[in-house]
């Protein structure tokens, strides 16, 4: 009987035991020191944790440069070549004050992101939005990041279609309605299969560093040519015409026009006010749009860790922030007064078949065309866990979805284009969500209130960064309400 009794006490405690393993489980901790939560699907990379679609399925291979040139060619937009117009708008001195503080705005941005995920083990956005929020908080942020970015490359490959034709006809002086190679329709489809889609279809994003380092050095060499063009174009501007009677009187005209008003056409000033000042707020906001490849990118990071990502961010956002800056500086110096809202346009002006000229807007159209890759795998990713949250990685998947949103983007910029004004209403809402409203309420919903209180510092700057993006969606969707009813497309800023 004893022995009995013995034997049922040690099967209760080894039942008990049972009972409580799954509780150990969730309450043990990562070689990181994190909290594991069996219930999530995308965790600290730990082989033997790793769940269906799980964001570690892989050791992080990429090096701390190639996440680098990743995270700047995702802020890197077409946006830099408006941002010449901006400073004529607010003056070097407040566009500087603007472009740094938003600068130091994304940064924090990045820190709020990288801290929630460090703290429960999540590198998805769309799982960060789960654990704060649940189901309504994942979808909210998986369809904020799906039609953010289905939005910038919709403008980015709307740019290859109008302007790879104005680059390829001066080089061949041949007939826009000669050839198919002039249509800008065949063109966009033409670089979606050859070039967008092979790079789209790798299952890593840390392979494209080496794509995204080619399309920096082609920004970089737009920056360079706009800085040598201050030293030789001089104000007031000699317009271009075709023959050179008319190019003389244009002359003529040209700088007898601005004889007359020298000081407003031909002056920078430091700091102004006029009635666009206010639209190039929102626009400078959404500058350094990068937060839906911010956790894919740490997720493939060598030897990740919080402040290894947040190096990362810090560097590429300070690069950016330097090309942002001399780009607009020098586009300013060099046309002043004459700024138009677009920068290369403006240097059409002056000689539509500059050779130097050409070669820039080949180069913004080659970074444009490689930035879409990086833009389309947080859409894939969020779609993915929408859709297919508990599926391991499937190469079918992983090309139909790639195929199917490129078609989808192509079809809507051959046949609708002006539903680029939809996605401008779109981005006004979903980019301040992605980079100012969801990190910080995530922020505040994640950290645990006995560690830090709502009453805390770092909550009640979080609970501001979140009302800030509020302002910002407000003034935003103001502005392009007054676009619409005033017919202008004042407020209309790409990224």
């Amino acid at each position: 009987e004893n022995r009995e009794s013995l034997g049922a006490r040690t099967q209760s405690h080894s039942l008990t035991a049972s009972e409580m393993e799954p509780t150990q489980t969730e309450m043990s901790l990562t070689p990181n020191g994190r909290t594991h939560d069996p219930g999530e699907e995308a965790l600290v990379p730990e082989k033997s944790l790793a769940r269906p679609f799980s964001c570690s399925q892989f050791e992080g291979k990429t090096s701390f440069g190639m996440s680098v040139f990743n995270l700047g060619n995702a802020i890197m937009g077409s946006g830099i070549l408006g941002l010449a117009y901006a400073m004529s708008n607010t003056g070097i001195i407040f566009f500087w004050f603007l472009l740094t503080s938003v600068a130091l705005l994304s940064c924090y941005s990045i820190h709020l992101l990288v801290k929630c995920a460090g703290i429960v083990g999540i590198r998805a956005y769309e799982q960060l939005g789960f654990r704060a929020f649940g189901t309504p908080g994942k979808m909210a942020t998986g369809i904020a990041i799906t039609l953010q970015n289905i939005g910038s490359m919709s403008s980015y490959l709307y740019i290859v279609k109008s302007e790879l034709p104005l680059v390829i006809q001066p080089f061949f002086g041949l007939n826009f309605n000669s050839v198919w190679y002039l249509n800008g329709n065949y063109l966009v489809i033409l670089v979606s299969a050859t070039i967008i889609l092979p790079l789209a279809l790798m299952k890593q994003l840390g392979y494209l560093g080496y794509t995204s380092g080619f399309s920096l050095s082609c920004m970089v060499f737009f920056l360079c040519a706009v800085i040598y063009k201050k030293f030789q174009i001089d104000c007031p501007l000699k317009e271009y015409s075709a023959n050179s009677t008319a190019s003389h009187l244009s002359f003529n005209l040209s700088s007898h026009d601005h004889e007359k008003n020298d000081d407003s056409h031909c002056s920078a000033y430091m700091f102004t006010m006029n009635s666009q000042t206010a639209y190039t707020i929102p626009i400078l906001a959404f500058a350094f749009v990068c937060h839906p490849e911010v956790l894919p990118i740490y997720t493939e990071l060598r030897n990740p860790s919080k402040a290894r990502m947040q190096k990362v961010s810090n560097i590429s956002i300070f690069v950016m922030y330097i090309m942002y800056f001399l780009a607009a500086l020098f586009g300013y110096l060099t046309f002043k007064g004459e700024m138009e809202a677009e920068l290369l346009h403006t240097y059409s002006r002056i000689d539509p078949y500059d050779t130097l000229i050409l070669c820039v807007r080949v180069a913004v159209l080659t970074a444009v065309t490689l930035t879409v890759p990086i833009v389309l795998f947080p859409v894939r990713r969020a779609i993915q866990h929408m859709l297919f949250p508990t599926k391991a990685f499937n190469w079918l998947r992983h090309i139909a979805i790639a195929i199917v949103l490129l078609s989808f983007i192509n079809v809507l910029v051959i046949f609708a284009p002006n539903i680029l004004g939809i996605f401008g209403i779109i981005g006004a809402t979903s980019a301040p969500c992605l980079i100012f409203i969801f990190p910080a309420i995530f922020y505040i919903r994640i950290v645990p209130k006995d560690k830090e209180p709502m009453s805390s510092t770092p909550k009640i700057l979080a609970a501001c960064f979140a009302a800030l993006g509020i302002s910002f969606m407000v003034m935003s969707l103001s502005f392009i309400i007054i676009d619409w009813t005033m017919g202008d497309g004042l407020a209309v800023g790409g990224h």
